[in-house]
């Protein structure tokens, strides 16, 4: 415990724990010293006295190597000399004591004896105790800079996580500039408002941890370094008066045994008796004093592709995260606040321990309590870290909500894994895996993506809905749907309607026929499947297949083989009957088909790199296919069409004419290709000439 009086490390000396440190090794190596000392003395008193004059020169060579980091430290700020070390109470009782060694010149055993069982062995014990004291603090300091740091690191990838979603918003606002005049406009303005609302929560989220981090820079450089360095310098008064008090009882013994010696014994007792923890501390200050300014605070600062203000965002969405994070944040204050008493009571009844054991020697040592008031002291200050982090963040969110909290029936979430697609409530993608992806809520079973937890409203019912609700459906369709819901040709256009966000299951995405048909239709396979995933179904090509469910815009169709086995096929992988046989019923219905679609001209040449691909050659003349999912709505960059025709366009004033020729290699293939290889023919009029010659 330091003393009331006198300056302070942690008051004038901030920030410099390893120089104190560096103090402690001092001591530490001074107290082996001493403890050699009176160890070779010991074997020396043996040898008679000729030899203590030898061993008094080796301690003033030691001392005078050793004692300037004891007293001025190893790197002082300011010039010291010979008289400075002088000023140091220890250095004096050193001194003496090494004048004493050099005036004794009689051997004696016993005193030998006594000096080997009640001075070297105890000199040892306390320098043992004391350097793994020391380690326990330095380790501890090393704690709070890992502790800090990793706040630090917290901000730095708030920062980061901030500027990825400021280019992500850039990369979608260029995108929906690109497409403001096709029919993916919607989707890309969709999709950049979804991504505006990710970089403002990041944006939040980063603002966050700048006030922390704050907080916690505070917090570290005024309370936490102060009180380490100040338990740095009890530990030193400690140490010294444990040391000094060996020595004292060594002095006793010399007393007793040898009289004549009595004289230089007692001015080096008293020498010893003079010496002042709190003087020495003093001087080692005094000559360790260097500037030091605090870090400065954090603000925030804006992307490089994202200019923005450093104000919180509290619209809707933004609002929402803040509202779950500020009761989650209240929720983990209240649990920390109990805690955090106990222990502060637990601290405080330890260190009047400390002090009455350090009072009243019959109740025992201080040592023994006082490792467990430094722990108890640890753990309280690492609670009040937690305490800080969580105050900030909730003093910060209730700040920007303005009183807001939204509703008061918070989700209780829990990490989930999905052996089966299921769909977030939130994103209405599908969590799929078995890491522990999502998030179910234990009340309502509502289940989303770990990502999502704290983007949904707090409005748990209490209990599980049935059909339509936040479960799984039990139609395999479902499944189909969704674990293809991410694949690279995405077509999530169908969860446009803003007002169905709440209530999509997993069963959603399959859009249902317009028609009940009473005949499950048959699919001719056109090319080899193996399956990757338990849901899918291997296929043979020329094999015929029952279509059970029509491609939903995933890709992908449920099907059944002759030998009843159901499961998942590409949708492009296989062709309906119905479909061909529509296209070879007559040729008059096939060239009023093709006449009234759209169609494109290819401008590049393109090579398939797919079985689901076209080729494309130029001047090749492909009908685009129609349909929700077909055409120019199959995928961003990329559109369905039929290849049966090879073409060039002639004109000649205002007559222009098609002419039509075979296609080789084209089989009236269907296929997707990209978008920018071929340009728009729109409708063919009727007044053109066109030849068609089938491709069979």
């Amino acid at each position: 415990m330091i003393s009331g009086s006198g300056q302070t490390y942690g008051q004038h000396l901030p920030d410099q724990v390893e120089r104190i440190s560096a103090l402690s090794d001092a001591q530490l190596e001074v107290l082996a010293d001493v403890s050699d000392l009176h160890k070779e003395r010991a074997a020396l008193e043996r040898e008679y006295a000729t030899k203590l004059q030898i061993l008094a020169k080796k301690a003033s060579e030691k001392k005078a190597k050793k004692m300037p980091a004891l007293v001025v430290g190893s790197e002082p700020t300011k010039a010291w000399d010979e008289s400075t070390l002088m000023q140091s109470t220890l250095d004096r009782a050193y001194t003496q004591l090494i004048a004493a060694i050099t005036d004794s010149s009689r051997d004696h055993i016993i005193l030998a004896d006594s000096l080997a069982t009640q001075v070297i062995e105890p000199l040892k014990a306390t320098g043992r105790k004391y350097d793994e004291a020391k380690k326990k603090q330095m380790q501890y300091y090393q704690k709070l800079l890992v502790e800090r740091d990793r706040v630090y690191a917290d901000r730095m990838k708030s920062k980061q996580k901030y500027d990825e979603e400021c280019a992500e918003v850039e990369t979608y606002r260029q995108k929906q500039e690109r497409s403001a005049d096709d029919r993916h406009a919607e989707r890309a303005a969709r999709q950049y408002e979804q991504q505006q609302e990710d970089m403002l929560n990041s944006k939040n989220a980063y603002l966050i941890s700048i006030t922390i981090a704050n907080k916690i820079k505070d917090k570290f450089y005024s309370e936490d370094l102060p009180a380490l360095e100040d338990q740095f310098q009890d530990f030193h008064s400690r140490l010294l008066s444990c040391v000094i008090e060996i020595l004292k009882n060594a002095q006793s013994i010399q007393l007793k045994h040898l009289d004549t010696l009595r004289s230089h014994l007692t001015e080096t007792e008293a020498a010893l008796c003079a010496v002042s923890p709190q003087a020495d501390q003093d001087l080692f200050i005094n000559y360790n004093i260097a500037p030091f300014m605090p870090p400065s605070d954090w603000v925030f600062e804006p992307s490089a592709v994202h200019y923005d203000h450093g104000d919180m965002i509290v619209g809707p969405a933004s609002k929402v995260y803040l509202q779950n994070r500020l009761s989650r944040c209240r929720a983990k204050l209240e649990e920390l606040g109990p805690v955090l008493s106990s222990k502060r009571n637990e601290t405080e009844q330890l260190g009047k321990l400390v002090v009455a054991h350090s009072a009243n020697d019959a109740l025992g040592t201080a040592g023994e309590v006082l490792d467990s008031y430094l722990d108890a002291q640890h753990e309280l200050t690492f609670y009040g870290i937690s305490r800080v982090v969580l105050s900030t963040e909730l003093d910060t969110i209730s700040l920007a909500l303005n009183g807001d909290e939204g509703a008061q029936s918070p989700h209780s979430f829990k990490s989930s894994s999905s052996p089966i697609p299921t769909t977030c409530a939130y994103c209405k993608s599908s969590i799929w895996g078995l890491s522990k992806q999502g998030k179910t809520c234990k009340a309502c079973g509502i289940s989303v993506h770990s990502k999502c937890e704290l983007k949904l409203p707090a409005d748990c019912t209490g209990t599980r809905h049935g059909g339509g609700g936040h479960g799984l459906s039990d139609s395999v369709s479902s499944i189909s749907s969704v674990s293809r819901a991410s694949s690279v040709i995405s077509r999530e256009h169908t969860a446009a309607d803003s007002s169905a966000l709440a209530t999509l299951t997993p069963s959603s995405f399959a859009r249902a026929s317009p028609m009940v048909q009473e005949k499950e239709p048959s699919a001719r396979v056109l090319f080899n499947f193996a399956p990757t995933s338990p849901f899918e179904l291997a296929v043979s090509a020329e094999s015929m297949v029952h279509v059970l469910e029509e491609d939903d815009g995933s890709g992908w169709v449920k099907v059944a083989d002759d030998s009843g086995a159901k499961g998942l096929v590409p949708a492009s992988y296989v062709e309906l009957l119905e479909a061909a046989s529509a296209l070879g019923s007559s040729t008059s219905s096939s060239e009023s088909q093709q006449s009234a679609g759209e169609y494109v001209k290819g401008v590049y040449a393109y090579e398939a790199r797919g079985p689901d691909e076209l080729d494309v050659e130029e001047g090749m003349i492909i009908r685009l296919t129609e349909g929700q999912t077909g055409g120019r709505n199959y995928a961003d960059g990329w559109w369905e069409g039929v290849c049966t025709l090879r073409a060039r366009l002639m004109s000649s004033g205002a007559d222009s004419a098609l002419i039509l020729g075979s296609g080789v290699g084209a089989n009236g293939k269907r296929g997707i290709f990209p978008s920018n290889y071929v340009k728009q023919l729109y409708y063919l009029p009727e007044r053109w000439c066109v030849l068609i010659i089938r491709c069979r």
